[in-house]
């Protein structure tokens, strides 16, 4: 229960990845918000369940395309729960197609989405942290290994939180504030599904042969946002069952 008493935003909160990781700080005592775009259902679901359990649960409907909102998210996160400590960058999108097919419309939206929104919600969520401060993005894999065509907005979107997180490390670290980046593989959510069509091209390209659940990633954030990593910075932790080994 190493967050008792501290405060996380976790964007894109209620499917796949985003939901796990609101259910692991919360399971380790945070009280957590998180943004999310379309469902009010599925948010109004995990309040209820994340309050079932003593955790105090805020969900923002914030779409990570519209950066005024992702703003006043942060501003809410700190204002109703009282602080903030631990900053999740984890809404996305996967766009995938060839080059000559993309739209200026998927370029813009992913740009903003990936690292616009990231850009935007660290710098408000920066004016609330003190020391012990935690900000984690989630980006991808392909990030580092593209072995395949039809990804690359997707791959250059990703790669952008890279320079970012190296970057804002230098700035925040003599204020006691990590700043890092985890990178998964193909994880079994509804985005990638474990019994989708792509599965076995997909293994053949991993040293461990099977996806990744949701929950294994938010294990490594919830390492990365946890007391024994404050000497962590500037790094991406691969969780990728090897496949950029």
């Amino acid at each position: 229960m190493e967050f008792i008493g501290k405060v996380a935003l976790v964007t894109g909160g209620t499917r796949g990845i985003g939901a796990a990781i609101v259910r692991r700080l919360a399971q380790r005592g945070a009280d957590v918000a998180f943004t999310y775009a379309k469902s009010d259902q599925a948010a109004t679901d995990l309040v209820h369940e994340l309050e079932s359990t003593g955790t105090k649960a805020l969900a923002i409907r914030a779409d990570s395309r519209d950066l005024a909102a992702v703003r006043a998210a942060v501003e809410q996160t700190a204002r109703e729960l009282g602080r903030l400590d631990i900053l999740v960058n984890s809404a996305g999108v996967f766009p995938a197609g060839p080059i000559e097919s993309v739209t200026l419309e998927e370029i813009n939206d992913t740009l903003t989405i990936h690292a616009g929104a990231v850009f935007v919600a660290t710098q408000a969520a920066l004016v609330h942290m003190g020391s012990g401060g935690r900000i984690i993005s989630i980006g991808s894999c392909f990030a580092q290994r593209v072995p395949y065509g039809g990804v690359t907005l997707y791959a250059m979107s990703k790669s952008a939180l890279i320079g970012f997180t190296k970057g804002l490390a230098r700035e925040v670290g003599d204020r006691g504030i990590t700043v890092n980046i985890v990178d998964p593989g193909s994880t079994d959510t509804d985005m990638n599904p474990a019994d989708g069509p792509a599965v076995s091209a997909e293994l053949e390209l991993m040293a461990v042969k099977r996806y990744a659940a949701p929950a294994e990633i938010a294990a490594a954030v919830g390492y990365l946002a946890g007391p024994d990593s404050g000497f962590i910075s500037g790094a991406s932790l691969a969780i990728d069952g090897g496949f950029t080994a």
